[in-house]
């Protein structure tokens, strides 16, 4: 039984797997890792979600990456209203330091599934962000849960006032892969037409060849089409 939030981060130590430590820290780029893995981790944000969540967050110091992740999976398990959740999301956008905590908070922010015309206000004002996570926070929503025929305009003209960070472009790039899987004639028309810096347009189209889901043939085609 946990008493104290310090006893709290003793006990997350206790979780340390040095392998996956040190992986971490190559590929996040960041020094503040215990090395717990992402499904134990998505446990204790379950349990924290069924108990008091608000005295959690109002404790967390954000110093460590597990302690930023909790708090972003904790969103996505807290059962509230989506205009109840928002302002907590909101809270915790500022902590956001890295794309791994960006990409595995929405992940989990599943409620965006329901709710996309309230979700697509929000979305707005994270891609209009001068922050450069909250910026990719923004398009990774978008390409979780917008890539349909709905949205789809809505993503490209969003693609083309992108802000010109690597993160930012990196997710752009992956959004446009995704767009390519379920529209591939209006990806192409958007790629022969489009505002993107040439590090963004190659970077989208290796993401498209890369993916298994496209055939050989529209590979080699693609690849004719690199800057």
């Amino acid at each position: 039984m946990i008493y104290t939030y310090d006893d709290f981060i003793k006990y997350l130590y206790t979780l340390e797997d040095i392998k996956y430590r040190d992986f971490n820290k190559k590929i996040i780029l960041k020094d503040n890792i215990i090395g717990i893995r992402t499904d134990k981790l998505k446990y204790i944000a379950r349990l924290i979600s069924k108990n008091d969540y608000n005295k959690f967050i109002a404790l967390n110091k954000h110093k460590l990456y597990e302690e930023n992740l909790l708090h972003g999976l904790l969103l996505g398990y807290i059962k509230l209203d989506f205009n109840e959740l928002i302002p907590l999301i909101d809270k915790f956008l500022p902590f956001i330091d890295n794309w791994a905590i960006c990409d595995l908070t929405v992940s989990n922010l599943k409620i965006f599934k329901n709710n996309k015309e309230l979700g697509l206000k929000e979305i707005k004002k994270y891609l209009k962000n001068s922050n450069t996570w909250i910026n990719r926070f923004g398009y990774v929503l978008l390409l979780n849960y917008y890539v349909e025929d709905k949205y789809i305009d809505f993503i490209f003209k969003s693609i083309n006032n992108y802000k010109d960070e690597y993160y930012v472009k990196m997710a752009i790039s992956w959004l446009i892969s995704i767009c390519y899987i379920k529209y591939k004639d209006k990806t192409l028309e958007f790629l022969k037409n489009n505002k993107l810096d040439k590090f963004t347009y190659n970077k989208s189209i290796q993401k498209i060849i890369e993916s298994s889901r496209v055939s050989i043939d529209e590979k080699n085609m693609l690849r004719t089409m690199k800057k």
